[in-house]
C-alpha cells in the first residue's frame, strides 16, 4: 500500500521500547496500537479503563484518526473500545489513550506492549447545517429503529 500522507509522531518515555503503530498486513485498514504500561493492569468484567499508548500525533488538517477495537480481543475475551470509533481530531496534541471495557465474564490482564486497538486514518468532510421548515419526503419517512427490511 502506497500513501503520500505522513503523520508526525512523538513516542513518550514510557513507550520508547515499543514499535510504532504499523499495518500488520499489506491490505490492512488500521494500524495496531500498543499500550504503554508501567505494570500489568487487570480489567475486571464490566470495568472501564483508560490505557496510555505513549504516543502523541500531529494529524494533518482535514484528517482524523479513528480508534477501533481489535476483533480478536472482542471475540476471544470480550475486550472492546468504548466510544467506538473514537475520534482523534487534527488539532489534538496530547497523548493518545484507549477507553477499554471488559464485556467478558473473566478478568483480563493487559501487559505493556499488548496490541489493544487499531487506528484508522480518515479524511474529514465538514458540513454546514441550515435550518429549514420541512424536509423532502422519502419512502421510509420517519420510521426508525428496525424499520428497514420489514414488509
Amino acid at each position: 500500500m502506497s500513501s503520500s500522507l505522513t503523520i508526525s509522531c512523538i513516542q513518550l518515555a514510557h513507550a520508547k521500547d515499543l514499535p510504532l503503530p504499523s499495518y500488520e498486513s499489506a491490505s490492512a485498514a488500521g494500524m495496531d496500537l500498543r499500550v504503554a504500561l508501567e505494570s500489568p493492569l487487570t480489567i475486571l468484567p464490566g470495568q472501564r479503563v483508560l490505557l496510555p499508548t505513549g504516543l502523541k500525533l500531529a494529524i494533518p488538517e482535514g484528517y482524523e484518526v479513528q480508534i477501533r477495537p481489535r476483533s480478536g480481543l472482542a471475540i476471544k475475551h470480550g475486550i472492546t473500545m468504548l466510544n467506538s470509533p473514537g475520534t482523534i481530531d487534527a488539532d489534538f496534541r496530547g497523548e493518545l489513550h484507549l477507553i477499554a471495557i471488559n464485556h467478558g465474564q473473566e478478568a483480563y490482564t493487559v501487559q505493556h506492549g499488548d496490541r489493544m486497538a487499531q487506528m484508522v486514518v480518515q479524511k474529514v468532510h465538514q458540513a454546514q447545517l441550515i435550518q429549514v421548515q420541512e424536509l423532502d419526503e422519502t419512502t421510509r419517512g420517519e420510521q426508525g429503529f428496525g424499520s428497514t427490511g420489514v414488509s
